[in-house]
C-alpha cells in the first residue's frame, strides 16, 4: 500500500513537471527572445568571439559615435587582444515592444578586463539602451547606446 502511494505521487509529480515543460515549449514571447539574444551577446563576449558578436548585429547597426557593424567587430577583436580576460555581466533586462518586429531593451553591464590574474585590472558599469529588429524571424541588434554609470561604491576615495 505504501509503495503504491509513493509510486502514485511520483507519477503525479512527473506528469506535473511534463505539463509545465510542455507549456514552456509553446514558443518564446518576443520579450523572452530579445532577452535570449542579449544573453547570446554576453556568451559571445565570454567566448571572445568577435564573429559571433557581429552575427548578432543587423547589417545597418549603429552604436555610439557612429560605430557600425564592422567597427563593432573590430572594437571587440581589439579588446580581446588587449585583455586576456574579458567579461560582461549583464543585469536584469527590461524589454519594451515597439510594434510587431521592434523592441527596446535596457540593462546594465559590468565590463571587466585584465591580464588573467585573480582580479580584473579594469572594470566599469555601463547603462545600455539597445534597439532590436526582427529580421527573417530572428532578432538582430539594430542600435546600441551606452553611458558609464558611476556607482558610488566603485569610486576610489
Amino acid at each position: 500500500m505504501q509503495q503504491s502511494r509513493t509510486f502514485q505521487r511520483m507519477a503525479t509529480c512527473i506528469t506535473l513537471l511534463l505539463a509545465i515543460a510542455l507549456a514552456g515549449c509553446g514558443g518564446d514571447s518576443p520579450q523572452q527572445a530579445v532577452r535570449q539574444r542579449v544573453a547570446a551577446l554576453q556568451a559571445a563576449i565570454d567566448a571572445r568571439d568577435a564573429g559571433d558578436i557581429e552575427d548578432l548585429l543587423a547589417s545597418d547597426f549603429v552604436g555610439n559615435q557612429g560605430l557600425d557593424r564592422r567597427g563593432a567587430r573590430q572594437l571587440a577583436a581589439a579588446m580581446f587582444l588587449r585583455h586576456r580576460e574579458v567579461a560582461a555581466r549583464v543585469g536584469p533586462v527590461s524589454v519594451d515592444l515597439r510594434g510587431e518586429g521592434e523592441a527596446i531593451a535596457r540593462f546594465s553591464v559590468l565590463a571587466t578586463g585584465g591580464s588573467g590574474g585573480m582580479l580584473p585590472e579594469q572594470g566599469q558599469v555601463y547603462q545600455f539602451e539597445t534597439g532590436w529588429r526582427r529580421v527573417d524571424g530572428e532578432w538582430k541588434l539594430l542600435t546600441a547606446s551606452w553611458t558609464p554609470d558611476f556607482v558610488p561604491w566603485l569610486r576610489s576615495p
